[in-house]
């Protein structure tokens, strides 16, 4: 008796560890690769990633390489393929570079989204929480407020090949260009904004070379925090008005000292959630189209032949604001 007991026991956790292992074979796995690993920004997308991982029963996680090297996109893509996940999600430092791995990916089936790069090839769709000509002019109008509407001022971008960064940046500066006559662009603009440390030491030589200098347009989240720590190197608070998206816990002390001027981003977190959602509706073979909702993005438009979904969902960064999104993790 004791002996069928065993049996019958062995047999049913068997058939319990056959059950599980089917149910972790049939999780569905995406890879977000996003442009570099370790800082605020990222690491309150992979959050969102995490999030929405968990409560959709997907296996979501994000590779953050070590530099913002397309190279080592093309790498952590190339792992993805090779483990055969369902999905990939990037948020190119260079989209070109990264066009024939993405074509590889969905030669084999795998679904492709991107962040942060409108009409992105070999995709199958690119979402925006924020249109680049609205995010650029945005800080154009803010950076003309604080200068007065004269003077000189930099731009800082992620890096000259980063897509969206650009796209803000030729936005930004027709604007000025149209709109304010009385500021000037100095030289072209700087791929530095990636790194705190680099925007910090561009930014300081920015000063010393250029004394009619007075403001920093800086897109790319270490942007904002590097021009603002020179600023304040060189005690050029209120003279000097640095602008752009970053994350406000790590610049909450910089805009409450005014070193940085202000700024809009969208919620990285909320971009981490939407990853996983699409991929979820693609995976499992939903039509995404006009007028559909879906989570964290709300009612979608994209134009007819496009691979493109871009909603409106900036939000101000100000001394009154920024406690507030801290607090939120951001």
């Amino acid at each position: 008796m004791f002996a069928k007991l065993v049996r019958t026991t062995a047999l049913a956790l068997g058939l319990a560890a056959i059950s599980i292992g089917a149910a972790a074979q049939d999780q569905k796995k995406l890879g977000v690769v996003v442009k570099i690993g370790g800082i605020p920004w990222f690491n309150a997308m992979e959050a969102g990633i995490k999030q929405r991982g968990k409560e959709l029963g997907i296996d979501a996680f994000m590779i953050g390489p070590t530099s913002a090297d397309p190279a080592l996109q093309v790498r952590a893509i190339e792992d993805l393929i090779a483990q055969g996940v369902d999905a990939i999600g990037v948020v190119p430092n260079d989209a070109e570079v990264l066009e024939p791995v993405l074509a590889k990916a969905r030669e084999r089936g795998i679904k492709v989204i991107t962040h942060e790069s409108p009409d992105q090839r070999n995709v199958d769709w690119n979402f925006e929480l924020a249109s680049a000509e609205g995010f650029g002019e945005a800080h154009a109008d803010l950076l003309a407020e604080k200068m007065g509407g004269e003077g000189e001022y930099a731009v800082f971008v992620g890096s000259l090949t980063v897509p969206l960064h650009n796209a803000w940046a030729d936005a930004a500066i027709a604007h000025i260009t149209s709109k304010y006559p009385g500021m000037k662009l100095i030289g072209e603009r700087h791929g530095v904004a990636e790194s705190a440390d680099d925007s910090r030491k561009t930014a300081l030589d920015l000063i010393s070379a250029n004394p009619g200098l007075k403001g920093f347009l800086a897109f790319g989240s270490q942007g904002p925090i590097g021009a603002g720590r020179a600023v304040e190197e060189r005690r050029k608070v209120g003279e000097l008005f640095v602008l752009g998206p970053f994350s406000p816990g790590q610049g909450r002390k910089l805009i409450k000292s005014d070193a940085i001027s202000g700024g809009f981003m969208w919620n990285p977190m909320q971009a981490g959630r939407v990853f996983v959602t699409m991929a979820d509706l693609l995976i499992r073979g939903e039509e995404i189209k006009p007028g559909m909702e879906i989570e964290d993005l709300g009612k979608i438009d994209p134009a007819p032949g496009s691979t493109n979904i871009v909603v409106d969902r900036l939000v101000t960064i100000n001394k009154d604001t920024v406690d507030e999104l801290a607090a939120m993790g951001l």
